[in-house]
């Protein structure tokens, strides 16, 4: 039986650890040959590793995507390599500092801002450029779900998250006659090296999280990547320029 995304191609930024490695072993699994781009070259091979291991196809090119030249450059390596871009997840992002508004330093901002919106913007730019001289794809941008509701020490990371809806939402609109469709997951408090180093700066106790859960515990990489790959996959053909939580609850408190 093919899998959900079989023979196509999916780049996956921010596929080192967390989120991104739990959605490109996903895409794998289910047929797709996959490009891991990150900052993080040790965590990105040990994506691609596991994924060859399991019997899948993928590689990893080394990417900053707060770099409008590296992004532009990876989008030329994922189709010298595969010859055509059909799916893609752009997911790399950092929290940045917690502070507040006036408390957060001008460099934290602008560090957030560049990978976490500036990013996704460069990505979308080559990717839909790509997109249109093959007449179609599919793009999954991570939000939050402080992309949807405000948060205390957080204005950097919940402006930018904001923004990245802004864009999906815009892209959609764009490109919807051109067979692109445009989306966006806003996950919870899902256990990853992110949320890990949250908890240790004592932003929050994850006893304080899951009190705040409905469904009363943290949420898994594993289950971002569900969400992913069926917005990327044929059966979400007619779902474009949604804000899709996978929160637990959260947002309908």
């Amino acid at each position: 039986m093919a899998g959900r995304v079989q023979g196509k191609v999916a780049l996956i930024t921010g596929g080192g650890s967390g989120i991104g490695r739990a959605t490109a072993a996903l895409f794998a699994r289910e047929g797709a040959r996959i490009v891991v781009a990150d900052y993080n070259a040790e965590g990105s091979e040990r994506t691609v590793r596991e994924i060859k291991e399991a019997g899948g196809e993928a590689l990893f090119h080394h990417t900053d995507v707060s770099s409008h030249e590296e992004v532009g450059v990876l989008i030329e390596k994922v189709v010298e390599c595969y010859g055509r871009l059909d799916c893609a997840f752009n997911n790399a992002g950092i929290e940045g500092d917690f502070a507040s508004i006036a408390k957060c330093t001008i460099e934290n901002w602008q560090r957030t801002i560049a990978i976490n919106l500036s990013g996704v913007f460069y990505c979308m730019k080559y990717e839909i450029a790509q997109m249109l001289t093959q007449g179609g794809g599919s793009i999954v941008n991570t939000s939050s779900v402080a992309g949807l509701v405000g948060g205390r020490r957080t204005g950097a990371y919940a402006a930018a998250k904001h923004g990245v809806l802004g864009l999906t939402k815009t892209a959609a609109l764009e490109f919807a006659r051109a067979n692109i469709r445009v989306n966006a997951v806003c996950p919870g408090f899902i256990r990853t090296p992110m949320a890990e180093r949250a908890l240790d700066s004592g932003y929050l106790s994850e006893e304080q999280i899951v009190a705040t859960e409905p469904i009363h515990r943290m949420g898994k990489p594993e289950e971002i990547a569900e969400a992913v790959l069926w917005l990327c996959s044929d059966a979400a053909s007619f779902v474009t320029g949604v804000p899709f939580p996978v929160d637990g609850g959260f947002v309908a408190q």
